[in-house]
């Protein structure tokens, strides 16, 4: 009798659960088509306009897409490194329209899951999956290992901390697009980047990555322009400077393109919980 009663409540629960859900992405859909009506969001070269997801975390595919629609193709090859199990990240989807990749992922099962699911994929070479703790000082070995051709399409960066130092360690491919995840607590012009550590970790704080406004400027003197930002916060799209020509919204600065934390747009908190770190260990040191 008590187990059935268990079990029935289990069931309620899993019910009540999916309906939850679904509310909140019918919320999601009306809230994302309200902040798009407004003036800010009527030219069409702004890019959070084309926001969709498929495999995304949010809105990331749709912008994507919309950017390699401005300038191109050329090898249809992606590198992304910090791809969990693969079904939420910013390349899945592309593997659907012929292209290439590699991910890097630290994660012992997260990468099992992946080669369990995906023998096929990883069978035809279609894509690379390798498990590794990324480092400024092995990312480009892992990379020039791996893929020969400097000219890559897309390269995609989440690692929740070392973000900017990993890339700025990356010399073996020159991408065409990059793609960064932006810490949205420190809007222009604050100029932050967390210091290099090796071994961090995130704390689900506000310790991590870098504002917008530090990556445009160290990407600019890479050779990148700032092109764009989706509309949770989370992710900044960069394009080579030689293909940005009249395809994207100027001025290619932080203070037009920053988007701030809305990350309850992907069912988390507004923004990350306030410490000590992120000015201890701001980079450079203070």
């Amino acid at each position: 009798m008590l187990l059935g009663r268990i079990k029935r409540l289990e069931l309620a629960l899993h019910d009540t659960a999916k309906v939850v859900k679904n509310l909140h992405q019918i919320m999601v859909r009306r809230e994302m088509t309200a902040i798009l009506s407004e003036a800010r969001y009527q030219d069409p070269r702004r890019l959070a306009r084309f926001g969709n997801r498929v495999y995304s975390q949010s809105d990331e595919d749709g912008i994507i897409r919309e950017i390699f629609n401005r300038i191109g193709f050329t090898s249809k090859v992606f590198i992304e490194f910090g791809i969990g199990d693969g079904l939420e990240n910013n390349t899945f989807a592309l593997l659907f329209e012929g292209w290439r990749g590699l991910w890097i992922e630290a994660a012992a099962a997260q990468v099992d899951k992946i080669i369990r699911n995906l023998p096929r994929t990883l069978e035809n070479g279609r894509l690379q999956v390798v498990k590794s703790f990324i480092t400024k000082d092995n990312i480009d070995a892992l990379i020039s290992s791996r893929i020969t051709d400097p000219q890559v399409d897309l390269l995609s960066v989440d690692i929740d901390g070392n973000d900017y130092h990993v890339l700025d360690s990356i010399k073996s491919v020159n991408p065409r697009v990059v793609v960064i995840e932006y810490n949205a607590k420190f809007p222009p012009p604050a100029l932050f980047c967390m210091e290099y550590d090796e071994s961090h970790q995130w704390k689900s704080d506000d310790c991590f990555g870098a504002s917008l406004k530090f990556l445009e400027i160290h990407l600019a003197a890479k050779g990148y322009c700032l092109v764009g930002c989706n509309l949770t916060g989370v992710n900044a799209f960069f394009v080579r400077q030689d293909l940005v020509e009249d395809k994207f919204l100027e001025p290619f600065s932080a203070e037009n393109h920053f988007e701030p934390a809305r990350y309850y747009l992907i069912g988390l908190s507004t923004g990350h919980r306030a410490s000590y770190r992120a000015l201890e260990r701001s980079f450079p040191a203070r």
